[in-house]
């Protein structure tokens, strides 16, 4: 059965985190093909407490975490071009293993269709409040959308939003202590001298190579595990 559609983005929600948060509906239809590949696979696979979910789009999507960090709980819930309204339609399926943390970085696309920045801010603090009413437990890490490099001459719509994405970034960091969350600030070690995605992370100016992975391994990984990384 199809849901009620409803505006794509809403209002801040409020901070009340003893009644249950209500999330915005949306009509199944709206979402592709490959959403639903992944979200009714993700459906399908078990569920554990000790959980660490990695939650966002294609910047997420594209790594193979579990291997990466040689660590089975680690689980990998991204999905290609999914927006924040993607992330608040599957949050159930996220939220019912009540997962030990889920890092979430989601925005990117949103702002390439030219969505707001306080659109996108607003929906991903729904998201937070949600978490926490629906699992008090997961400990939630809110990342911050990662740079973007024009040079490339691809993805023009994600890659002109440099402004917007500074605005997220620093609305993010704003409320964390209000909704509860850590922000981890990738954005920094990401850009180069010229605020751009460096170019040896990325080879389209939006995703991101295998070094760059290791580089995003290397500043979640106290956020992890409570203490840095051995070194090699």
């Amino acid at each position: 059965m199809k849901k009620k559609i409803t505006l794509f983005f809403l209002v801040l929600p409020a901070l009340i985190f003893a009644q249950q948060p209500q999330l915005p509906s949306y009509s199944d239809s709206i979402f592709p093909t490959y959403y639903w590949q992944r979200v009714t696979h993700f459906n399908t696979l078990p569920q554990s407490k000790d959980d660490i979910i990695f939650l966002g789009n294609s910047i997420t999507d594209g790594a193979e975490r579990s291997e990466l960090f040689n660590d089975i709980d680690i689980k990998n819930r991204g999905i290609s071009g999914d927006v924040t309204a993607g992330v608040i339609h599957r949050l159930d399926g996220i939220t019912k293993g009540h997962p030990s943390k889920i890092f979430l970085l989601i925005g990117i696309n949103d702002l390439g269709r030219n969505i707001s920045p306080d659109s996108v801010v607003k929906n991903i603090l729904i998201i937070s409040s949600y978490i926490k009413y629906e699992s008090p437990s997961t400990k939630l890490f809110v990342q911050s959308i990662l740079p973007v490099n024009d040079t490339y001459h691809k993805f023009s719509t994600h890659t002109n939003k440099v402004k917007e994405i500074k605005q997220v970034n620093e609305q993010l960091l704003q409320y964390a202590n209000q909704y509860q969350y850590t922000f981890i600030n990738l954005y920094s070690s990401f850009c180069d001298e010229n605020k751009k995605l460096k170019n040896d992370l990325t080879n389209d100016g939006l995703h991101l190579k295998g070094e760059a992975y290791l580089l995003w391994k290397r500043i979640v990984y106290p956020y992890i595990y409570g203490h840095l990384p051995p070194k090699n």
